[in-house]
C-alpha cells in the first residue's frame, strides 16, 4: 500500500448556525467577536458554497454534509478537528476542547462518516475529554503521512498523552515544540503556523522561539526531503500557515489557501509554492475573522 500525503477526496460540512464561538475564544486569538453581524451565517454559507464550487471545478471530489441546527454547533464548518481517516483503514475520533465542539460528533455526522467505504478500524479517543485532555485532529497535529511523523505545538488543545495514544495506534513518531504568537501567547493549533505537503513545508519558524526546538523541526523536515518555505508571524495572522495540499482528478497537486493568505505572500514565496502546486484561493473573510480558522480547517481529507 503506497503512502501518500495528499488525496483527491475530501469531506466538508455546510454550516447551519455558523457564528462567533465564545467557548473557543479563550485560546483562539484569531477570532473577532466584533466582526459578527446579523448576516454572518448567510455570508459564511455563501463563502462555503463558493469554496466547494471552486474545488469541484478544479477536479477535487468533495462530499458535503449539511449540518443541523440542533444541537448548536457554531464551528461545525471545521470538521478536520473531530475526525481523520488514514490509508491503513483507521477512522480516528478526537477529544475536543469546547463542549459545543464535542457536539459536532452528532449522530447524523457520525453515521455518515462511519459509512465511509474502507474503514476497517474505529479508534475513539474522545473518552479523553473526561480527563480534560484534548487533541483536535489535524488542527492540533500536522501529519507527514508518508514518513509517519506528527508535528505538534504546545497547547491546551494538544495533549501529549493523547498524541502518544495516536502514535501507538498508527505507528507514528512525534515531534513536539512550542510556538508563540507576537503577544507571547501559545498558538492554539499547529496547522495555523505549519503546512506539510508532499515536497515542501510552510512553517513560521520565528514562532518557535527555542533555538533547539526550531532546529529539530528544520532537521526533521529536511531529513524527509521537504523544501522549507518560511513565513512570518504577520503572515500567520493572515492564515498563510493554514494551507492544505490536495490532488485534482488527474493527480496533480493543488494548494488550498484563502485569498487573504495568498495576498500576504511575497512573490518569492508564491514562486516557490507554484513550482510544486497550483494555488486555489477562495475568499473566506467572514469564516476566518469570526471563526478563527481558514481554508485548511474547513477540509477533512478522505484517505480510505
Amino acid at each position: 500500500m503506497e503512502r501518500r500525503q495528499a488525496t483527491n477526496k475530501v469531506l466538508m460540512v455546510r454550516p447551519a448556525s455558523f457564528g462567533f464561538n465564545s467557548e473557543t475564544a479563550a485560546n483562539n486569538h484569531f477570532q473577532k467577536a466584533e466582526a459578527q453581524s446579523n448576516d454572518t451565517a448567510v455570508r459564511a454559507r455563501r463563502e462555503f458554497d463558493d469554496y466547494v464550487d471552486l474545488l469541484r471545478r478544479n477536479g477535487v471530489d468533495v462530499w458535503v454534509i449539511q449540518d443541523t441546527p440542533q444541537p448548536y454547533t457554531p464551528d461545525s464548518i471545521f470538521p478536520n478537528n473531530w475526525f481523520s481517516t488514514h490509508i491503513t483503514g483507521e477512522l480516528i475520533l478526537y477529544p475536543m476542547f469546547a463542549p459545543n465542539r464535542q457536539k459536532e460528533r452528532k449522530l447524523s455526522a457520525l453515521a455518515t462518516v462511519g459509512m465511509l467505504e474502507g474503514v476497517t478500524k474505529i479508534v475513539n479517543l474522545s473518552g479523553f475529554e473526561k480527563e480534560h485532555l484534548y487533541l483536535e485532529g489535524t488542527g492540533s497535529m500536522c501529519l507527514d503521512r508518508v514518513h509517519k511523523k506528527v508535528y505538534y505545538c504546545a497547547s491546551e488543545r494538544s495533549s501529549e498523552k493523547v498524541v502518544e495514544e495516536y502514535c501507538s495506534e498508527l505507528d507514528y513518531t512525534s515531534l513536539f515544540f512550542h510556538s508563540y504568537d507576537s503577544q507571547g501567547q501559545p498558538i492554539y493549533h499547529t496547522n495555523v503556523m505549519m503546512t506539510i505537503a508532499t515536497e515542501y513545508a510552510v512553517v513560521c519558524l520565528e514562532s518557535i522561539r527555542d533555538e533547539e526546538e526550531r532546529q529539530r523541526v528544520v532537521e526533521s523536515l529536511e531529513a524527509s526531503g521537504h523544501e522549507i518555505v518560511p513565513i512570518t508571524l504577520e503572515q500567520v495572522y493572515h492564515f498563510a500557515g493554514n494551507m492544505l495540499e490536495v490532488l485534482d482528478d488527474k493527480g496533480q497537486s493543488l494548494l488550498l489557501m484563502s485569498a487573504a493568505a495568498k495576498a500576504s505572500l511575497s512573490p518569492d514565496q508564491l514562486r516557490t509554492l507554484q513550482r510544486y502546486s497550483r494555488i486555489l484561493a477562495p475568499d473566506l473573510s467572514t469564516i476566518e475573522t469570526i471563526g478563527g480558522g481558514s481554508a485548511r480547517c474547513m477540509v477533512a481529507e478522505i484517505f480510505i
